[in-house]
């Protein structure tokens, strides 16, 4: 698949209204795409790269040794894997109004839908309670238990989730099970792919997404 952008800090020129925001940053042709809450709680202000506060880089580093990250820092280097918010614009303070939270809900989805990531990792109670309501099959209608999920296989509607917990409440082992879960998942063939090259003169593969 050819790149549709050269560019890695918000390939889609993203124009959300607010004055301050933090974009989606990585690959556009991403395998792994790692949502996170907003910018207030999980980093970028600063730095205009999504997870670039304390627990940002440690959940960066478990990445980097799970595979996903070459590199971490204010910068990553991030050819398989973006990163981004649901709700991408930064609160003066606080947490954002649902009706905030609604009102930015069409750029993430916009985005989501452009990168076709595989495989979803929501970070956090509020992005993976948004991610498993929108984009698997299964009903979530009770609390998201964030210790029971972290870092187990969710099968959405053409996407596999993995919610993270978040990585301010880690201990060790919430480092161990994700780096474990995800060397274990790229062992597979994960890729939500069709092979349409069947349908085609010749034996070159077609796969879409």
């Amino acid at each position: 698949m050819e790149n549709v952008t050269d560019r890695i800090s918000n390939p889609f020129d993203m124009q959300p209204p607010c004055e301050r925001f933090v974009p989606g940053y990585g690959d556009a042709n991403a395998d792994f795409h790692v949502v996170g809450d907003h910018p207030g709680v999980h980093g970028g202000v600063e730095s205009g790269v999504p997870f670039t506060n304390d627990a940002g880089h440690r959940l960066q580093e478990t990445l980097v040794e799970a595979g996903l990250l070459e590199t971490a820092g204010k910068q990553p280097e991030s050819p398989r894997t973006y990163l981004s918010y649901i709700h991408m614009c930064a609160p003066e303070e606080g947490e954002p109004s649902d009706a905030s939270y609604d009102d930015l809900e069409r750029f993430f989805d916009a985005e989501l839908r452009a990168i076709a990531a595989h495989v979803l990792l929501p970070v956090g109670a509020r992005a993976t309670a948004h991610v498993l309501e929108t984009y698997t099959a299964q009903a979530w209608k009770t609390e998201i238990d964030m210790e029971a999920l972290h870092a187990t296989e969710i099968r959405g509607s053409g996407f596999l989730v993995y919610p993270i917990k978040d990585p301010a409440e880690w201990s060790d082992t919430h480092h161990d099970r994700l780096v474990e879960s995800l060397t274990a998942l790229q062992e597979t063939d994960f890729r939500r792919e069709a092979d349409l090259g069947r349908f085609s003169a010749g034996n070159d593969p077609y796969l879409v997404r």
